[in-house]
């Protein structure tokens, strides 16, 4: 594929660079993200994101952002915000889309336009306690992508691939994580 100047918005070289840096220094790789959420009412809280940790010293987002979660009325909530299954599929939709446009950076790829379309299906009887035999999370996701781009098909599917094997989200959902929960 031939070199042309595209323009994704994604700063690849800094990416090699710091990738670069890394090498030298692999304590700085370490990153710890963090959520704080706060109960509201009812089934309905409140999850604020502002500072993590990486490089080697704690960090602070341009701005700080809050996520309401609630579930719907059919399950007797108000609806305030969306469920925190959804959420999943808001991290992986986001994860997935914006590797498609650095690997597209990196590979001269001038996109100009990428959709993603997630379905997840799971069976609430799990959660519901009706039945110990069904998980409670999702059985399936799906993710449909559909992008415009100055690349044959294959290229395309070779870039869905790549941003697939490097997402984080997609590797916290399909293999297990160690979780720890605790009351203090």
């Amino acid at each position: 594929m031939a070199m042309t100047s595209v323009n994704n918005g994604v700063n690849v070289q800094a990416l090699l660079d710091a990738r670069e840096a890394l090498k030298g220094a692999p304590a700085a790789a370490k990153f710890t993200w963090r959520a704080s959420c706060k109960w509201q009412n009812g089934t309905y809280s409140k999850t604020n994101v502002e500072s993590f940790f990486g490089l080697g010293q704690e960090q602070q987002h341009k701005t700080g952002s809050s996520f309401d979660a609630d579930h719907p009325e059919v399950f007797a909530s108000e609806d305030r915000g969306i469920t925190p299954i959804e959420y999943v599929l808001v991290g992986l939709a986001s994860c997935l889309t914006a590797g498609v446009a650095a690997v597209a950076q990196n590979r001269g790829v001038q996109l100009r336009s990428v959709e993603s379309k997630l379905e997840g299906t799971m069976d609430i009887r799990g959660i519901l306690g009706m039945d110990s035999d069904v998980r409670n999370g999702y059985d399936d996701i799906k993710v449909t992508f559909k992008i415009d781009a100055d690349a044959s098909k294959k290229d395309i599917e070779a870039l869905v691939a790549q941003s697939q094997k490097r997402s984080a989200v997609y590797d916290v959902i399909t293999n297990p994580v160690n979780v720890t929960v605790e009351v203090v």
